[in-house]
Order: structure tokens, then sequence, then C-alpha cells
């Protein structure tokens, strides 16, 4: 005697080797011997164990589901009724088997009720699954229509209206990443080589730029409606003719300085902060956009700033203008000791907008060290200020003058074609600026701490840079604060210590108390978009310096070990990892040659060829 029954949701066939009360030993039609529980078995048959399944495939596939179902009773029912009903007689074994494979497998048509009894599913509710089975095979012809288009190198419209969704945010339940995603599977390409591949990629940097977007702009980077700043029109007007040194392209103005000689021979050093929180009201549309944006984004190029043009404008400190500022006045005796400090919120005067490209012409450490006898702009104050600096620096604990050159690097970028320009930090007018600007976070840091007022500080110890809102030590700066208040106009962390330093200036109960949580939110999320939007500028500046090597056809470039495997090419701001690099010295240089550039996927190799000498490394970068 031979059964059918049911195991892991399929039917099969067996012959019958024993039985007890649970259940039954058989010889399965491959000749495997199996253990079966009884209650799996819906019946028995004497026929060929062979013949049986085939036969009864054969008889299912003539079954006409929408009749049966229309046969099917309103209430349950077993398969023995309704195989009756159906063949209008007692079934056969094979007729039954037929039944139940048919009932089966047609879960839309038919509720399993138990083994062997079924009710069949309402109207309403078959029609919706039927609507529902012919959408899928529709939206499946709709994806292989697509995956044919993709693998034929074609890109369908509707993909590329998504393709950069698809490549950074994809949606796992739309029909174009499905249709993507399987061409990407049946090609074997990679998501982003496949967008190439088609012709969806024509710049890496728009693609680099589309993924930056989706991330941290979603709703674009424009500024949408606000309301405009008021202006405080009743600030005092300061006696400083103050200047700025930043480079040609900043509009971002933020700080300037003065120098006013005293009667007591002392000099009053005036650092001049841009004051955006003077015409910006607290829960304003535009301090929103402050806490939103919480930094400007900087990348070759190009810029996404945290402020409107027209609202920067209102505050940056242009010349030729009387500009609203909070100012740090410093009193300086002739040996540069600091006697006196003196905050003001006032308007200043700017003389003067001065430039990188201009001034380090006439202002560097050649002129300084031999002056030429030529005039310039400013050349008595920016000479005492530089002497002022180096004094700044020594009380910092950080003047070196043996310490290895560092050097900043700007990337030009025209109609896709790249120029790397070298700059040597630490020049004259660098150190000047950078020096006043610690001066200044750091005693605005002293002072609000003092106040007990809480403030977003940067802090430095074990090499570990990191934020608080309380003044702590920042080792590599050599100071005991370091408040960052001079970029009010490209850092909200500035911006909001600028307003909590002008209710200390007032007076007045500022804007957020010690133990706010609403600062420690605002702090966490500037840590966090002020280091992403610095990994974007890596990343991009890392794909200009590798298509630089190829637009110069530079195949074997020299680099210098910063540590282990890890090396700076020389003349570009790019550190790359060369396997297989041998144990060299911090500061050894090395001939390597390029083995492959990639710039789609952002990658290169290079091979270590032999070692050039040794050259000293660039000191690590300290914060300004």
């Amino acid at each position: 005697m031979n059964v059918f029954y049911e195991e892991s949701g399929s039917f099969k066939v067996g012959s019958i080797v024993s039985r007890n009360d649970a259940s039954l030993q058989v010889d399965t039609q491959h000749g495997k011997r199996a253990k079966i529980k009884s209650a799996n078995v819906f019946l028995e048959f004497s026929s060929p164990l062979a013949d049986f399944l085939p036969t009864v495939d054969k008889l299912a596939a003539d079954i006409d589901l929408d009749f049966l179902w229309e046969c099917s009773p309103e209430d349950e029912f077993g398969y023995e009724d309704l195989a009756a009903d159906y063949y209008g007689q007692a079934p056969s074994a094979t007729e039954a088997a037929a039944l139940i494979l048919r009932v089966h497998g047609a879960p839309m048509y038919f509720y399993k009720k138990g083994k062997g009894r079924y009710r069949k599913a309402p109207q309403d509710a078959l029609q919706a699954a039927l609507a529902g089975l012919e959408r899928k095979k529709r939206e499946q012809e709709q994806i292989d229509g697509w995956v044919a288009e993709l693998k034929a190198g074609r890109l369908p419209e509707a993909i590329k209206s998504q393709l950069m969704q698809l490549l950074w945010k994809p949606d796992k339940n739309t029909l174009e990443f499905k249709a993507f995603d399987q061409a990407s599977r049946e090609t074997n390409l990679p998501p982003l080589r496949l967008a190439d591949k088609v012709g969806g990629i024509p710049s890496v940097p728009d693609y680099l730029m589309a993924g930056f977007l989706m991330e941290y702009f979603p709703k674009g980077a424009g500024f949408g409606k606000y309301a405009p700043p008021a202006l405080d029109a009743e600030l005092p007007l300061s006696a400083a003719r103050a200047f700025s040194i930043d480079d040609a392209n900043t509009t971002e103005i933020d700080d300037a300085l003065s120098l006013q000689p005293l009667a007591n021979g002392n000099t009053l050093v005036g650092i001049h902060i841009a004051a955006p929180t003077l015409g910006v009201a607290e829960g304003s549309d535009i301090e929103k956009m402050v806490l939103s944006r919480l930094s400007t984004a900087y990348f070759p190029g190009d810029k996404i700033t945290m402020l409107p043009d027209d609202v920067v404008q209102a505050f940056t400190l242009q010349e030729g203008q009387d500009c609203p500022a909070l100012s740090l006045y410093v009193e300086v005796t002739p040996e540069f000791e600091l006697v006196g400090f003196e905050n003001r919120i006032e308007k200043v005067h700017i003389a003067a907008n001065l430039r990188h490209a201009e001034l380090e012409q006439v202002f560097n450490e050649e002129t300084l060290a031999n002056d030429p006898g030529v005039d310039y702009p400013f050349k008595r104050e920016l000479t005492w200020l530089w002497q002022f600096a180096e004094a700044l620096e020594k009380r910092r604990g950080k003047y070196d003058p043996t310490r290895p050159a560092q050097h900043d690097y700007n990337i030009h970028v025209e109609d896709g074609k790249v120029s790397i320009t070298i700059r040597k930090r630490g020049a004259p007018m660098d150190k000047l600026v950078s020096e006043l600007m610690i001066l200044a976070n750091s005693e605005w840091g002293r002072m609000l701490a003092e106040a007990d007022i809480p403030a977003m500080y940067r802090a430095q110890s074990m090499g570990k840079v990191r934020m608080t809102t309380r003044p702590e030590p920042h080792i590599g700066l050599g100071v005991a604060q370091y408040a960052w208040s001079t970029s009010p106009l490209r850092r909200a962390s500035d911006f909001i210590n600028q307003r909590q330093l002008s209710a200390m200036i007032r007076g007045e109960k500022p804007p957020f108390q010690q133990g706010d949580a609403m600062l420690f939110a605002i702090l966490r999320d500037f840590d966090a978009t002020y280091g992403a939007y610095l990994s974007f500028q890596d990343k991009m500046e890392h794909f200009w310096c590798l298509r630089y090597l190829q637009q110069e056809g530079i195949a074997a470039p020299t680099a210098t070990v910063i540590k282990e495997d890890l090396v700076r090419i020389d003349g570009l701001p790019l550190r790359v990892r060369i396997p297989g690099l041998p144990e060299l010295a911090r500061g050894d240089r090395v001939q390597l040659s390029v083995v492959r550039i990639d710039e789609l996927m952002q990658e290169m190799e290079l091979r270590y060829l032999h070692t050039l000498g040794h050259a000293d490394a660039d000191g690590e970068e300290e914060e300004g």
C-alpha cells in the first residue's frame, strides 16, 4: 500500500514499510526510507508509485480554479465532499489528490482550516487578491523591461530621475530600486559602476555633491523665505580704524584688527568680531537656519554658506562701512605684556579688507627681516602686530623657530581643470591673525567661565579634541580654555557663544544657563555636522588630487612618510597608504609609481620603488 502525504509544505508519495498509531515508515519514490507522521497522510492508494504524482499533476493542471471556487460551498468543507461535487462521483485516488493539490496551492481562493479542510475566500477578498496578483505581474514586466535596457547600456528615464537616490539612499520597495538592483546583480557590476556604464555619472564631483546634499540638505541648499535681520542703529561708533586679512574668495569676513596708541605709552589692540546676533532675534527664521545648517560647508570650487548672502552682507566686516561688532580691547605694554581687557558692543569702521595675495608680496618673513623701505597700507600696525603675535606664541609655550614648516593647499577648479597652489603656513600675516584669534577665544572663554555662563568650548587632552560646555584646557594650543567665538558668520558654535558673550557684557540673563539640555543638543549636533562637513571637504579634495595627478601626467610621484604605511604625496594635500612599504622613519621621502587611478571609485594604487632620503615632516595642525 502507498500513501500520499504532506511534508514541509509539499506533497510526496511513498510505499508503506511499517506503521503504528502515530507514524509510518515509508520508502519514497527515490528509494529513501523516511519516517512520517500519520497525521500528515491524506490518502492511501494501490496504483504504481512512480506513476501517481505525474498523473496527479496533469489532472490538477486541468482543474479550473474559478469554476472550482464557484462549485465550493460557502461553509467550511472537506476535500472529499468538494471532489465528489466536482467530479460528479466518488473520486479516484488520483482525482482526490489532484483536487487537494489544486486547492492547497491556491491560498487566494481557499483558506486552510485544518488537515484536508478549507473554506472559500469571500468574493471581495478574492477580487482584491487577484487584482494584487495582476498588479505584481505588471510591475515585474516593468522591472524586466528596465533591466533589459540597463543591461543593454541604456538608462531608462524613470531610473535616471531617481539615480542619485538609488545610489545614496535607496528605497528598496520601489520598482526602480528592484530593477537597478537586479541589473547590478545580473551584470556583476556594483551599482556605481553600472550607473557609470549607462551614462548616469557624467561628473564624479556632481555625484559626490548629490550624496552630500541628500544627507545634509534634503530640502535643497536654498534658504527659502525668512524675515530680514533688524540692525541695531543705536550702537556707539568706535574710534578705531580696523582692517581685516583674508584670501580673495572670503565673503564672510568675521574678524578685523586695530591699533590705537595710549597716552601712557601702551597700545590698545582691538579684536573686532562681526556681530550677527545683534540683528538676529532669538527664535527667528535666521536663527533657525543657523541651528539647522550649523556651519558653512567648504569644498574646492564652491561653498554652502551657513547664512544667506544678504544676511552675510548685512554683518560682514566690509571695507568702508561702520559695522556692528563685539570688540575685545587688549592693553599691551611696549614689552608686549597684557595689562587689561575691555569688551564693547559697538560699530567699528572697517578701513580696509586686505587680501592675502597682495599683502604677502610686501609683508612676509623676508621684508620683516630686511625692510626694503617700501610703504604699504597699515605697515606700522602690521609690523607691530607681528611682533605681538610672536610674543603671544611664546606666552602659550608654542614658539619654536625650528619647527618643520607646514603648508596650506589651495585647490582651484575651473571648467573641470584643477590647479593646486601651496602656501607656507605660519607666514607673518597668518600667524598674526591666528594668534589674535586664539587670544580672543581663550580670553572670552575665561570671562564666560568666571561669570558662570556656559559656552561651547573646544578642549584637547591625550591627543583628542572634543567639545564641552565647560572650560577645559586645550593642550595643543597651550591655553586654559578655548571657546570658539571669532567666526559667528560661519559657525553655529561661535554664533551661540556670541549670544552668551553679549548677555555677559550687557549684564543680561544669557539665553543658556548651566546644565541647559538645549545647549548640549546644539553642541552635539554641531560637533557631528562640523565633522561631516570636513569629511566631505576631504573627500572632494581627494578626488581633485586624483584628477590633478592624471591631468598633469604624474606617473612617479614622491611622498613623505607620516607613520607606518601612511604617506603624504609631495605637493598635494593627499594622504594615502602604501601596502608593502618597508619600515621607515617619519619624514623619510620615497619614490612611488602610479599603478592605477580610479576617479569613479576615488581609488589610487601606488607602488613603492625606493627611498630618497629624509626630510622633516609637517607638524600637527593647530586649531585657530
